[in-house]
């Protein structure tokens, strides 16, 4: 009995923030759907003006869960501007939860709106949010042969033209990180090995193919490049063996007690334009990354292990910026769940939203 009281509360534990999350996901849809609607006749700058402040409203609800409600510390090494930029946000990749990262760090900005995501083409087909985070301004890519180098240049210079504010988040990668999964980790060093780049340890050889066409896309419209490397504290054994980073749902569960993000800001007079050029480029960061996750998981000196090396600062996140999203959308929500017109409100938005964005997607280049 104790046992089943004690999964019981620990389940709770995600399935509490899910339900809200997923639950005000309807509400959300419909009021930007309205939005949409109203806009048609106004600038698209104002639409995308008024857009970027609607889904910071969702986004701070998803943060106050991820930050808040878990009570993770976030650990910054490095300077983040206080202003606003326009910048691709480029990372190492090892969890589910890390897209959540870039929000943390976007919200330390007041630039939570501005985030827009270049995604596996696949997660297109996720109910809702699959259509809405394409209509917010997010790329869906293929992978290698398969990558439309075209339909992504068209997308970001549609809005470079408009002057959209962008935080565009890649994960070069394109495959998360798993130290259980060798054979993906022999294959990324076979193949730096076989094109005669250093082979990595901590991270994947980064594919260069939608980073390059991003900055040099809005290469006139960019401030900088953000470089981010992550990592979750919590994830190397007693024996010194990497395990997996949390998942979303073990992060809710608050089972990753800190997480420590290195930052760099790059000029963009840096990065080169030639293809060639970049791709040396974008591997050396990637080495520079996984020397700093080799500090962290297995460091010379055995006091440093569990931190990437420079100063550091914890930096918490205000209630004021998160908690009145939960309520802004949980009064949007629960009023439709207390009617029976609204119920079915409710699940229509569900079901045709998810059909329409289904059609749009299949549609759609």
């Amino acid at each position: 009995m104790l046992l089943s009281l004690v999964v019981h509360t620990y389940s709770l534990r995600y399935w509490l923030p899910a339900a809200v999350m997923l639950g005000t996901a309807p509400a959300y849809l419909l009021s930007w759907s309205v939005w949409r609607l109203l806009s048609t006749v106004l600038p698209s700058r104002l639409y995308h003006t008024v857009d970027d402040r609607v889904y910071s409203v969702y986004q701070s609800m998803v943060l106050f869960f991820f930050e808040n409600y878990t009570g993770v510390e976030i650990v910054i090494y490095g300077d983040i501007p206080k202003k606003k930029e326009n910048v691709v946000y480029v990372s190492n990749h090892q969890s589910t939860a890390d897209w959540i990262i870039a929000d943390m760090l976007a919200i330390r900005q007041n630039a939570l709106g501005h985030v827009r995501y270049v995604l596996k083409d696949g997660l297109k087909w996720l109910p809702l949010y699959g259509w809405y985070f394409s209509q917010h301004g997010g790329v869906y890519v293929k992978r290698s042969a398969n990558f439309d180098e075209k339909a992504m240049k068209k997308k970001l210079s549609s809005q470079t033209k408009l002057g959209t504010p962008m935080y565009l988040v890649i994960f070069p990668e394109g495959t998360r990180y798993n130290p259980e999964l060798q054979k993906i980790i022999n294959d990324s060093q076979d193949f730096a090995a076989k094109e005669g780049l250093a082979v990595l340890k901590h991270v994947l050889t980064p594919r260069m193919k939608a980073s390059h066409v991003a900055i040099e896309t809005m290469k006139e419209h960019l401030d900088a490049v953000y470089d981010i490397t992550v990592a979750y504290e919590g994830t190397l054994t007693a024996d010194g063996q990497r395990h997996p980073a949390p998942t979303m749902p073990e992060f809710l569960c608050q089972e990753c007690p800190r997480v420590h993000i290195h930052f760099s800001r790059l000029n963009m007079r840096e990065i080169p334009a030639e293809p060639v050029f970049f791709r040396r480029w974008l591997h050396e960061r990637f080495e520079i990354k996984d020397k700093l996750l080799t500090t962290f998981y297995d460091p010379e000196d055995p006091e440093k292990k569990g931190r990437f090396p420079g100063e550091s600062q914890t930096s918490n996140l205000s209630l004021t910026k998160t908690l009145p999203s939960l309520l802004i959308l949980g009064g949007l929500t629960l009023p439709m769940l207390f009617t029976e017109s609204g119920r079915k409100l409710y699940l229509n938005t569900w079901l045709y939203g998810t059909l329409i964005g289904w059609v749009w997607v299949s549609v759609s280049p």
